[in-house]
């Protein structure tokens, strides 16, 4: 519940709280949402996927994609060719943050901003 001044009371900030870290517990580290971000554009094989997020070593690509799979936000497809073929896709469910995604590139595109700025002067 709000006060009137828009201030949340405890009740609604205790459970603000909760859900803040439910959603960081799941989505939480350097490259959870840059994942996802690169798998909603299209579906993509291991190398493309670390071609694409720079910075990501195998292992811990790996583990990270295991979690994202765990938790519902990625499909681990694998085709039966020779050699075997595994493709990762955004599922149905990675599409819900669409909007925390669009909110996070805003903030973070004004952040940048802020600190050209703030290093001009």
């Amino acid at each position: 519940m709000m006060t009137d001044d828009n201030i949340p009371d405890k009740e609604a900030c205790a459970n603000s709280l909760k859900y803040v870290l439910d959603s960081l517990y799941v989505l939480g580290g350097k490259w959870k949402l840059p994942l996802i971000l690169c798998l909603v554009q299209s579906q993509k094989r291991f190398n493309e996927i670390q071609n694409e997020v720079s910075g990501i070593s195998p292992k811990i690509l790996a583990q990270e994609l295991k979690d994202l799979e765990l938790n519902g936000f990625i499909k681990r497809n694998v085709h039966p060719t020779r050699p075997v073929t595994i493709i990762y896709e955004a599922t149905a469910y990675s599409r819900t943050l669409k909007n925390v995604l669009r909110e996070l590139t805003v903030w973070g595109q004004q952040h940048r901003e802020k600190i050209r700025e703030s290093m001009r002067r």
